[in-house]
């Protein structure tokens, strides 16, 4: 009996997820000694997460709304939580219906009620597993999010069951942004092209600006077209930038066996950074949201930085998604087609870590059997344990 029990504490034990409320949300918290992390009941969504927090400078990079304890009555239900990561799907603003479905912006999954289904640590691992059943498309939807021992690092699954058909999908991380203007620095791995919104983002009636030329097509993040006359291109890997827009862009990644997003917060001495497998997420939608819209609840004072992991076509949901459009023309695909039959679990990879002095901009990322390299421009290297294998496995 006694071995048993020794056997179970060291090998699987099972929790109750710690529960509290943050920011006016209920919320699972799970932790390792290096990290902390929230998630929501509304939506799933992940924040505050704090990195390094057994040391002197901790690192919460994800952004919470400005409007969320205030009691606001919210329409949309994925503003009512809006803060860190989210998975979502259907993935965008699911405007229209779709052969008779009718879902919210972001899908069910970013504003209905989660259930908790366990909290266990096993190996190191310690990993909370949600469950939602949806309605608009009849589904189950598991996400489990682990920490690893040692590491200042999030691995996540989202495993869809049934909820049959194409269907826009992917993460919606979304940074809090320092007010100081080109502090942040964008970097990510080879990409095919980009293109701004192809129709307006941003609409003046409602009290929303852009800045990007519509439908604008590059190759280099750093020549984004404008859309004021003679204006020169906008440089989109350093941010925050024009003051007062809100804009949106899609980069489509190049082959590879791992496609990567990083931020790089020059002062506070940090790199965020995103990994996926680019033949399950091929793409990555940014949102720049820097104090650009006036309406309710945003009221000019939202300033964040959305980098949006997903396959999809921009923001505009299913049914622009799901039909022939300017990117599935030119190859690339804008939804997956998901079975009744066979489970899709969408594997994720988010983390942190810690740059000296004068390291600027990721150049690129050198991955070695449980470690990346993050290289930068100015030549300067830092390895951190990272097990990027569990996007190809699943395991941990």
């Amino acid at each position: 009996m006694k071995l048993a029990l020794l056997l179970m504490t060291t090998a699987t034990m099972a929790a109750a997820a710690d529960h509290r409320i943050i920011h006016s949300q209920p919320t699972w918290v799970v932790s390792t000694p290096q990290v902390e992390l929230a998630v929501t009941e509304t939506g799933a969504q992940m924040a505050p997460v704090t990195f390094y927090r057994d040391t002197d400078k901790p690192v919460q990079p994800y952004h919470i709304s400005p409007w969320q304890d205030e009691g606001l009555k919210l329409d949309v239900p994925v503003l009512v939580a809006l803060r860190g990561d989210w998975f979502c799907v259907p993935f965008g603003g699911n405007t229209e219906k779709f052969n008779g479905e009718q879902h919210p912006p972001h899908g069910e999954v970013a504003g209905s009620q989660w259930q908790h289904l366990e909290t266990k640590t096993e190996a190191g691992a310690t990993t909370l597993k949600l469950g939602l059943e949806t309605k608009a498309r009849t589904g189950h939807i598991t996400k489990e999010v682990s920490l690893f021992e040692g590491q200042n690092v999030i691995y996540e699954t989202d495993t869809i069951q049934g909820f049959a058909g194409p269907a826009p999908l992917g993460h919606h991380a979304t940074l809090a942004m320092p007010d100081k203007e080109g502090s942040v620095r964008i970097a990510t791995s080879a990409i095919r092209f980009g293109m701004t919104n192809p129709t307006q983002f941003s609409d003046p009636t409602k009290g929303e600006y852009q800045s990007f030329a519509i439908g604008a097509r590059f190759t280099d993040l750093t020549q984004v077209p404008l859309q004021f006359k003679g204006a020169p291109d906008a440089d989109a890997t350093r941010v925050p930038a024009r003051q007062g827009f809100a804009d949106l862009l899609q980069i489509c990644y190049a082959p590879a066996e791992i496609a990567w997003t990083t931020a790089t917060h020059v002062d506070e001495g940090y790199v965020w950074f995103s990994l996926k497998d680019p033949a399950v997420l091929n793409s990555t939608v940014f949102w720049f949201e820097n104090h650009g819209r006036h309406g309710v609840p945003w009221n000019g004072r939202n300033n964040c930085l959305g980098l949006e992991d997903v396959t999809a076509y921009f923001a505009d949901g299913l049914p622009a998604a799901a039909q022939p459009n300017i990117l599935n023309k030119e190859g690339v695909k804008t939804a997956l087609e998901l079975s009744a039959d066979h489970p899709t679990a969408i594997h994720y990879i988010q983390g942190v870590a810690k740059v000296p002095a004068g390291f600027e901009q990721v150049k690129t990322l050198e991955f070695t059997p449980g470690h990346v390299t993050f290289v930068s421009t100015t030549g300067q290297r830092v390895s951190v344990p990272v097990k990027h294998e569990f996007l190809k496995t699943g395991k941990l």
